[in-house]
Protein backbone atom coordinates (compact mmCIF):
# COMPACT_ATOMS: atom_id res chain seq x y z
CA UNK A 1 0.00 0.00 0.00
CA UNK A 2 1.53 3.26 -1.13
CA UNK A 3 1.34 6.26 1.22
CA UNK A 4 -0.49 9.39 0.16
CA UNK A 5 1.87 12.07 -1.07
CA UNK A 6 1.94 15.36 0.72
CA UNK A 7 0.73 17.35 -2.27
CA UNK A 8 -2.09 14.84 -2.90
CA UNK A 9 -3.75 15.07 0.51
CA UNK A 10 -7.44 16.01 0.48
CA UNK A 11 -8.30 19.53 1.46
CA UNK A 12 -7.97 23.09 0.27
CA UNK A 13 -4.55 24.56 -0.23
CA UNK A 14 -2.83 27.88 -0.74
CA UNK A 15 0.60 28.24 -2.30
CA UNK A 16 3.14 31.05 -2.16
CA UNK A 17 5.83 30.68 -4.82
CA UNK A 18 9.30 32.18 -5.09
CA UNK A 19 9.39 33.67 -1.63
CA UNK A 20 12.85 35.09 -0.91
CA UNK A 21 13.77 32.80 1.98
CA UNK A 22 15.46 29.46 2.25
CA UNK A 23 13.19 26.45 2.61
CA UNK A 24 14.98 25.35 5.80
CA UNK A 25 14.02 28.60 7.58
CA UNK A 26 10.38 28.28 6.54
CA UNK A 27 10.21 24.63 7.62
CA UNK A 28 11.11 25.56 11.21
CA UNK A 29 7.88 27.57 11.48
CA UNK A 30 5.76 25.14 9.46
CA UNK A 31 6.63 22.36 11.91
CA UNK A 32 4.96 24.37 14.67
CA UNK A 33 1.50 24.48 13.07
CA UNK A 34 1.29 21.15 11.30
CA UNK A 35 -1.69 19.13 12.59
CA UNK A 36 -3.08 22.01 14.69
CA UNK A 37 -6.53 23.49 14.26
CA UNK A 38 -6.71 26.80 12.41
CA UNK A 39 -7.35 28.99 15.45
CA UNK A 40 -4.48 27.52 17.46
CA UNK A 41 -2.17 27.71 14.43
CA UNK A 42 -2.99 31.39 13.98
CA UNK A 43 -2.23 32.07 17.65
CA UNK A 44 1.10 30.22 17.37
CA UNK A 45 2.10 32.22 14.30
CA UNK A 46 1.12 35.53 15.92
CA UNK A 47 3.36 34.77 18.90
CA UNK A 48 6.34 33.57 16.84
CA UNK A 49 9.13 36.09 16.33
CA UNK A 50 10.63 34.54 13.18
CA UNK A 51 10.28 36.42 9.90
CA UNK A 52 8.65 33.46 8.17
CA UNK A 53 5.76 33.44 10.66
CA UNK A 54 4.14 36.57 9.17
CA UNK A 55 4.26 35.18 5.64
CA UNK A 56 3.01 31.73 6.65
CA UNK A 57 0.15 33.35 8.59
CA UNK A 58 -0.97 35.05 5.38
CA UNK A 59 -0.76 31.77 3.46
CA UNK A 60 -2.81 30.05 6.18
CA UNK A 61 -5.46 32.80 6.05
CA UNK A 62 -5.61 32.41 2.26
CA UNK A 63 -6.11 28.64 2.56
CA UNK A 64 -8.92 29.12 5.10
CA UNK A 65 -10.60 31.70 2.85
CA UNK A 66 -10.39 29.29 -0.11
CA UNK A 67 -11.96 26.53 1.95
CA UNK A 68 -14.80 28.78 3.16
CA UNK A 69 -15.68 30.48 -0.12
CA UNK A 70 -14.83 27.76 -2.65
CA UNK A 71 -15.61 24.51 -0.78
CA UNK A 72 -18.25 25.75 1.67
CA UNK A 73 -16.36 24.60 4.77
CA UNK A 74 -16.76 26.07 8.26
CA UNK A 75 -13.67 27.93 9.41
CA UNK A 76 -13.91 26.64 12.99
CA UNK A 77 -13.86 23.00 11.79
CA UNK A 78 -10.62 23.23 9.80
CA UNK A 79 -7.12 22.13 10.76
CA UNK A 80 -3.72 22.24 9.08
CA UNK A 81 -3.59 18.90 7.26
CA UNK A 82 -0.24 19.57 5.58
CA UNK A 83 2.35 22.32 5.57
CA UNK A 84 5.61 22.12 3.67
CA UNK A 85 8.18 24.25 1.89
CA UNK A 86 9.95 23.24 -1.35
CA UNK A 87 13.12 24.78 -2.68
CA UNK A 88 12.64 27.29 -5.48
CA UNK A 89 15.06 28.80 -7.92
CA UNK A 90 18.39 29.97 -6.57
CA UNK A 91 19.83 33.21 -7.88
CA UNK A 92 23.61 33.17 -8.12
CA UNK A 93 25.64 36.24 -7.45
CA UNK A 94 29.34 36.92 -6.93
CA UNK A 95 31.24 38.75 -4.26
CA UNK A 96 34.84 39.96 -4.83
CA UNK A 97 37.44 38.63 -2.41
CA UNK A 98 41.19 38.98 -1.86
CA UNK A 99 43.84 38.24 -4.55
CA UNK A 100 41.40 38.76 -7.37
CA UNK A 101 39.20 35.84 -6.40
CA UNK A 102 35.39 35.73 -6.18
CA UNK A 103 32.93 33.93 -3.90
CA UNK A 104 29.55 32.67 -4.99
CA UNK A 105 26.43 34.05 -3.27
CA UNK A 106 23.29 31.92 -3.42
CA UNK A 107 20.03 33.84 -3.00
CA UNK A 108 17.58 31.04 -2.32
CA UNK A 109 13.81 31.01 -2.71
CA UNK A 110 11.11 28.58 -1.63
CA UNK A 111 7.52 27.60 -2.37
CA UNK A 112 5.32 27.50 0.76
CA UNK A 113 2.20 25.32 0.68
CA UNK A 114 -0.47 25.05 3.38
CA UNK A 115 -3.36 22.57 3.12
CA UNK A 116 -6.39 22.79 5.42
CA UNK A 117 -9.09 20.16 5.76
CA UNK A 118 -12.16 19.43 7.87
CA UNK A 119 -11.53 17.53 11.09
CA UNK A 120 -13.09 14.13 11.72
CA UNK A 121 -16.38 13.90 13.55
CA UNK A 122 -14.68 12.21 16.52
CA UNK A 123 -12.17 15.04 16.84
CA UNK A 124 -14.94 17.61 16.51
CA UNK A 125 -16.92 15.84 19.26
CA UNK A 126 -13.86 15.74 21.51
CA UNK A 127 -13.14 19.41 20.87
CA UNK A 128 -16.77 20.36 21.48
CA UNK A 129 -16.71 18.49 24.79
CA UNK A 130 -13.44 20.14 25.76
CA UNK A 131 -14.87 23.54 24.79
CA UNK A 132 -17.97 22.85 26.86
CA UNK A 133 -15.88 21.82 29.85
CA UNK A 134 -13.75 24.92 29.49
CA UNK A 135 -16.87 27.09 29.31
CA UNK A 136 -18.28 25.44 32.42
CA UNK A 137 -14.98 25.95 34.23
CA UNK A 138 -14.89 29.54 33.04
CA UNK A 139 -18.45 30.15 34.22
CA UNK A 140 -17.50 28.70 37.61
CA UNK A 141 -14.47 30.96 37.80
CA UNK A 142 -16.58 33.96 36.83
CA UNK A 143 -19.21 33.09 39.43
CA UNK A 144 -16.51 32.64 42.09
CA UNK A 145 -14.88 35.93 41.17
CA UNK A 146 -18.25 37.69 41.31
CA UNK A 147 -18.97 36.14 44.70
CA UNK A 148 -15.61 37.34 46.03
CA UNK A 149 -16.24 40.78 44.54
CA UNK A 150 -19.65 40.92 46.23
CA UNK A 151 -18.12 39.90 49.55
CA UNK A 152 -15.44 42.53 49.20
CA UNK A 153 -18.02 45.18 48.27
CA UNK A 154 -20.17 44.23 51.27
CA UNK A 155 -17.09 44.35 53.51
CA UNK A 156 -16.16 47.77 52.15
CA UNK A 157 -19.75 48.92 52.69
CA UNK A 158 -19.70 47.71 56.28
CA UNK A 159 -16.37 49.42 56.87
CA UNK A 160 -17.74 52.65 55.39
CA UNK A 161 -20.83 52.47 57.63
CA UNK A 162 -18.67 51.78 60.68
CA UNK A 163 -16.41 54.71 59.84
CA UNK A 164 -19.49 56.92 59.37
CA UNK A 165 -20.84 55.87 62.78
CA UNK A 166 -17.48 56.53 64.44
CA UNK A 167 -17.26 59.92 62.76
CA UNK A 168 -20.84 60.76 63.81
CA UNK A 169 -20.05 59.79 67.41
CA UNK A 170 -16.90 61.86 67.36
CA UNK A 171 -18.83 64.81 65.93
CA UNK A 172 -21.53 64.48 68.60
CA UNK A 173 -18.90 64.26 71.35
CA UNK A 174 -17.11 67.34 70.04
CA UNK A 175 -20.45 69.19 69.81
CA UNK A 176 -21.30 68.31 73.42
CA UNK A 177 -17.86 69.39 74.58
CA UNK A 178 -18.20 72.67 72.71
CA UNK A 179 -21.64 73.24 74.24
CA UNK A 180 -20.31 72.58 77.74
CA UNK A 181 -17.40 74.95 77.15
CA UNK A 182 -19.78 77.66 75.92
CA UNK A 183 -22.05 77.19 78.94
CA UNK A 184 -19.05 77.31 81.28
CA UNK A 185 -17.84 80.51 79.64
CA UNK A 186 -21.30 82.05 79.96
CA UNK A 187 -21.51 81.12 83.67
CA UNK A 188 -18.04 82.54 84.30
CA UNK A 189 -18.92 85.70 82.42
CA UNK A 190 -22.14 86.14 84.47
CA UNK A 191 -20.22 85.57 87.72
CA UNK A 192 -17.66 88.14 86.69
CA UNK A 193 -20.45 90.59 85.90
CA UNK A 194 -22.02 89.98 89.32
CA UNK A 195 -18.64 90.49 91.03
CA UNK A 196 -18.17 93.74 89.15
CA UNK A 197 -21.60 94.96 90.17
CA UNK A 198 -20.97 94.06 93.84
CA UNK A 199 -17.62 95.85 93.73
CA UNK A 200 -19.23 98.98 92.25
CA UNK A 201 -21.94 98.92 94.93
CA UNK A 202 -19.29 98.65 97.66
CA UNK A 203 -17.40 101.56 96.15
CA UNK A 204 -20.54 103.65 96.07
CA UNK A 205 -21.31 102.74 99.71
CA UNK A 206 -17.80 103.66 100.75
CA UNK A 207 -18.07 106.98 98.92
CA UNK A 208 -21.37 107.74 100.66
CA UNK A 209 -19.91 106.89 104.07
CA UNK A 210 -16.96 109.13 103.38
CA UNK A 211 -19.36 111.96 102.50
CA UNK A 212 -21.24 111.51 105.77
CA UNK A 213 -17.97 111.63 107.75
CA UNK A 214 -16.98 114.84 105.97
CA UNK A 215 -20.38 116.38 106.81
CA UNK A 216 -20.04 115.46 110.47
CA UNK A 217 -16.52 116.96 110.55
CA UNK A 218 -17.81 120.18 108.98
CA UNK A 219 -20.65 120.45 111.51
CA UNK A 220 -18.21 119.92 114.40
CA UNK A 221 -15.93 122.62 113.04
CA UNK A 222 -18.80 125.09 112.68
CA UNK A 223 -19.91 124.42 116.28
CA UNK A 224 -16.41 125.07 117.54
CA UNK A 225 -16.28 128.38 115.63
CA UNK A 226 -19.64 129.42 117.12
CA UNK A 227 -18.52 128.66 120.66
CA UNK A 228 -15.29 130.64 120.15
CA UNK A 229 -17.24 133.66 118.96
CA UNK A 230 -19.55 133.53 121.99
CA UNK A 231 -16.61 133.40 124.39
CA UNK A 232 -14.99 136.33 122.72
CA UNK A 233 -18.16 138.37 123.12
Amino acid sequence: MTATKTNERPGTKAVLRHFHMSASKARVVLNLIRGKDVQLASEILNNTEREAADVIAKVLASAVANAVHNDGQAANELYVAAAYADEGTTMKRWRPRARGRATRIRKRTCHITVIVARMDDDKLAIRAKATQNSQVARSKRVAESRRRADQQSRGRRRDAEREAEIEAEATAASTEETTEMVETDQVEASNEAVDIEVTEIDDIAQDSNAGDDDAETTDAASDEVAETEEESN
